[in-house]
């Protein structure tokens, strides 16, 4: 097989959580643009049904939406059933959901310390346990989990005590689940990334400040990243090209956490 045969995903089914915009959704279009047929997954349906529409405009693979709340058991179970109903199997599975807030944590409620650990890494856990299912009885799969530098090292000025500390259980329960489902052929890394400039942080850059002048000094780069910049990861995840990658934590953050 050639190297370039190697990242080819042509007739491979992927799940994208939280796969309508951002990161998600960049990360998806890499995977679809592979050749992958790909299910944008997302609470906000109407996002999604447009992301899916994009998708197989641009590539001609077929994409589907499913609107899915990936905290919630049931949504979660019928999302992965009709993924399988609809295409037979699932290769690739994508955890992107996430929030951040920075509250100080002797100011933020109980509730919402919660809500971050149950989007941020409680999700994770429900859509593996229904998706590993699917991936144990077919004996190979490619799971990759979104991380976060901020699952190594803890940002600076903002305070996100919440936002790091799940980022650091992802990192955990993705080499955790690397060990115990290699035995499945089943595969399972993170994507950890640094200071991205999406929709919703490209307000924090476009004002500056000294919350950004922190980030930028500390980013050997001296600049954020963009989300495409995470496809070649995201493909090389998925492909066999990296069939002897697992547990890994795949940072991609301009130097910051090499510091």
């Amino acid at each position: 097989m050639s190297i370039w045969n190697q990242f080819e995903l042509k007739n491979r089914v992927a799940i994208i959580t939280g796969g309508a915009t951002g990161l998600g959704k960049a990360m998806g279009q890499g995977i679809a643009e592979a050749g992958a047929n790909v299910v944008i997954a997302d609470i906000n349906y109407e996002l999604a049904q447009q992301t899916a529409a994009e998708f197989e405009n641009n590539t001609g693979n077929e994409a589907m939406a499913c609107k899915v709340d990936v905290t919630n058991v049931e949504d979660v179970d019928k999302m992965v059933q009709d993924v399988v109903n609809h295409f037979g199997h699932i290769d690739i599975l994508f955890n992107n959901a996430g929030i951040n807030e920075h509250v100080k944590f002797e100011d933020m409620p109980y509730e919402r310390w919660v809500k971050n650990m149950d989007v941020n890494i409680n999700s994770m856990v429900l859509v593996l346990q229904a998706v590993g299912k699917v991936m144990i009885k077919q004996q190979k799969g490619s799971i990759i989990n979104t991380s976060s530098m901020s699952g190594i090292i803890v940002n600076t000025p903002q305070p996100q005590a919440a936002y790091n500390t799940s980022k650091g259980a992802v990192i955990m329960f993705t080499k955790s689940l690397a060990s115990e489902w290699a035995q499945h052929g089943i595969r399972v890394n993170t994507i950890a990334p640094g200071y991205m400039k999406t929709e919703l942080t490209k307000d924090y850059f476009a004002q500056g400040g000294d919350m950004i002048d922190t980030w930028m000094k500390f980013t050997p780069l001296g600049r954020p990243g963009v989300p495409e910049e995470l496809q070649g990861a995201a493909v090389y995840l998925a492909s066999d090209a990296s069939s002897f990658v697992t547990g890994s934590v795949l940072t991609i953050d301009g130097g910051y956490t090499a510091l």
